[in-house]
C-alpha cells in the first residue's frame, strides 16, 4: 500500500476536528475513485462501507449492533473515553427503564439485562449526539424526562393501589363467606336447640304434669347461666340503673306469663297443635300494635291475616288432641308475647351501649325466676324434690336430666334468636321463625307418632303460608302522603 493510500484511509477513519486537519485535507485533495479492475484495497473498501456506523450515535458499553450480518460487541464512546481519562466525566452503569419514553430514544443505545432489551438513558442532565458524545441537556430535554420520570412514578403507585385493591376484594369476599357460615350456624343451633327443647319438655310435661315448677326450673338455669357468663366475662357485665330496671319490669311480667302459658298448652295438647295456634302471633302483633301504638296496618297486611286465622281454624276442628285448656293457653302465650313486644315499644327502654339484646333478656330472665319462684311457692309447692319424685315412682336421674336438658335448651335458642337479629333484618328473622315452626311441627309428628289427619295438615300448612305471606308483605311501607 503507498503513502497516499494510508494518509487517505487515515482521513476517511478520522473525522477533521480543528482548522488545521481541515486544511491539510483541502491542500491533499482525496484521490480519485478507484474501480474493481484497479486492484482497490479490500480493507479500505471495508471501511468505507463502515463509515455510516462510525457516524452514527455512539453506542453505550455493553450494547450490540448488527455489523456485517453478524451481532458484536460495540467499544465505548471515544469521546467518553477521553472525558473519562482526564477526570471531566465520572463513567457509571446506565440503568434500564421499565418503559420506553420519546425522550429515550434519543440515546439509541439498548441495553441487554438479564436476557432482554431494554432502553438505557444517559446520565442526568447530558444528552448522547452523533458527534461531541456527553453534551449538557437542553432544558425541554430535561424537562421532558422529568416528565417521563413522573408518568412512570404514577404508573407504579396505580399498579400498588390496584394489587391492594384486589387484596382487599379477595379478603372482603372470604370475610362475607365466614359470616355467611356463621349466620347459617346461628340458625342451624336456633332450630336445633328449639327441637330439644320441645321433645325434652314435653315428656317431663308427660310425666310431672306442674307447668309452674318446670318454669322456674327453668329460669333458674337460665339465671345460672346469665350469671356464669357475666362472672366469666364472656357478656359484658351491663351497667343498669333503678329507673330502667323499674321500665324493664313490664317486660319482665308479660316474658315469664308467656313462657308459663306456653308450658301449659304443651302439657295439654300435642307439640304439632301447640305451634299451628302459636302461628296466631303476627294476628295479636297487628291489633294490639293498632289500638296501643295507633299503628294502621295496609289492607295487603291485612289480607295476609285471612290464611291464618282460617288455617288454625281448620286445624284445631280436626285435631286429635284439643280441648280447651290447651286452646286457650297457647292463645294467651300470644297475646303475652306480643304484648311485650309493643311495651317494649310504647316504653322505649334507654339502653346504654352494654345493654344489648342478650344482656336484656338475661336481666328479664333473672326478674323472671324472682318473680315466679313466690307464686310457685303458693300455688303448686315444691313439685321437683327428690322426696315428692320418688313417692310418685318417678325415674330421678331421668326427670333431672330431661329438665335440665329442656331448661339449657329453653335459654339457649332465645339468645341464638336474639344473636340472629342483631344480624339480619326483622323481616328475614320472621321467616327464619315461621320455618322454624314448621320444623318443630314436623319433628314433633314424627317423633311422637302423633296422628294427622288430611285435613289438620291442610289447615297447619295454610296457616303457615299465611305467616310467610305476613312477613314478606310487613315489609313493604305504606307511601308517606305528600301535602
Amino acid at each position: 500500500m503507498s503513502a497516499t493510500q494510508v494518509a487517505t484511509s487515515r482521513r476517511c477513519l478520522k473525522p477533521p476536528s480543528s482548522s488545521k486537519s481541515r486544511a491539510v485535507s483541502l491542500a491533499n485533495p482525496a484521490p480519485p475513485r478507484h474501480s474493481r479492475k484497479e486492484g482497490k484495497p479490500r480493507a479500505l473498501r471495508r471501511r468505507r462501507r463502515l463509515e455510516p456506523s462510525a457516524r452514527r450515535a455512539p453506542e453505550a458499553p455493553g450494547t450490540f449492533f448488527a455489523r456485517g450480518g453478524a451481532v458484536i460487541p460495540s467499544p465505548p464512546p471515544r469521546t467518553m473515553q477521553s472525558a473519562a481519562a482526564i477526570g471531566l466525566v465520572r463513567p457509571c452503569a446506565a440503568r434500564p427503564l421499565a418503559a420506553p419514553c420519546p425522550s429515550h430514544r434519543r440515546g439509541g443505545a439498548v441495553a441487554v439485562s438479564g436476557g432482554g432489551i431494554r432502553p438505557v438513558l444517559p446520565p442526568r442532565g447530558l444528552c448522547l449526539t452523533a458527534r461531541a458524545g456527553l453534551v449538557p441537556a437542553s432544558p425541554l430535554e430535561e424537562e421532558e424526562r422529568r416528565r417521563c420520570r413522573a408518568e412512570r412514578d404514577v404508573a407504579a403507585s396505580a399498579s400498588g393501589a390496584a394489587t391492594a385493591a384486589q387484596g382487599a376484594g379477595e379478603e372482603a369476599g372470604s370475610g362475607g363467606l365466614v359470616k355467611t357460615l356463621q349466620l347459617g350456624a346461628l340458625f342451624g343451633l336456633w332450630y336445633l336447640f328449639n327441637i330439644y327443647f320441645n321433645i325434652y319438655n314435653k315428656q317431663v310435661l308427660k310425666v310431672l304434669p306442674y307447668p309452674i315448677n318446670i318454669t322456674t326450673v327453668q329460669f333458674a338455669v337460665g339465671t345460672a347461666i346469665a350469671s356464669f357468663m357475666w362472672i366469666t366475662g364472656i357478656l359484658k357485665r351491663p351497667k343498669i340503673s333503678g329507673a330502667q330496671l323499674l321500665a324493664i319490669l313490664p317486660l319482665a311480667i308479660v316474658h315469664t306469663m308467656g313462657n308459663l302459658f306456653t308450658n301449659m298448652s304443651l302439657g295439654k295438647v300435642a307439640v304439632s297443635f301447640t305451634h299451628t295456634i302459636k302461628a296466631m302471633e303476627p294476628f295479636f302483633s297487628v291489633l294490639l300494635s293498632a289500638i296501643f301504638l295507633g299503628e294502621l296496618p295496609t289492607p295487603w297486611v291485612v289480607l295476609s291475616l285471612l290464611p291464618i286465622v282460617g288455617g288454625v281454624a281448620l286445624a284445631s276442628l280436626t285435631e286429635a288432641s284439643f280441648n280447651w285448656a290447651g286452646f286457650w293457653s297457647a292463645m294467651a302465650s300470644n297475646v303475652t308475647f306480643q304484648s311485650r313486644n309493643v311495651l317494649s315499644k310504647k316504653l322505649m327502654v334507654k339502653k346504654e351501649e352494654s345493654l344489648d339484646n342478650i344482656n336484656l333478656f338475661s336481666i328479664i330472665t333473672v326478674m323472671s325466676f324472682f318473680l315466679l319462684t313466690p307464686v310457685t311457692l303458693l300455688t303448686e309447692g315444691v313439685k321437683v324434690s327428690p322426696a315428692v319424685l320418688q313417692s310418685a315412682g318417678l325415674n330421678l336421674k331421668q326427670i333431672y336430666t330431661r329438665s335440665l336438658i329442656a331448661a339449657f335448651c329453653f335459654h339457649a335458642y332465645q339468645q341464638v334468636s336474639y344473636m340472629i337479629l342483631a344480624r339480619v333484618s326483622p323481616v328475614t328473622h320472621s321467616v327464619g321463625n315461621c320455618v322454624k315452626r314448621v320444623v318443630v311441627i314436623v319433628t314433633s309428628v314424627l317423633f311422637f307418632r302423633t296422628p294427622v289427619s288430611p285435613v289438620n295438615s291442610l289447615g297447619t300448612g295454610i296457616a303457615l303460608a299465611g305467616v310467610f305471606l305476613y312477613s314478606q308483605l310487613k315489609r313493604l311501607k305504606p307511601k308517606a302522603k305528600t301535602a
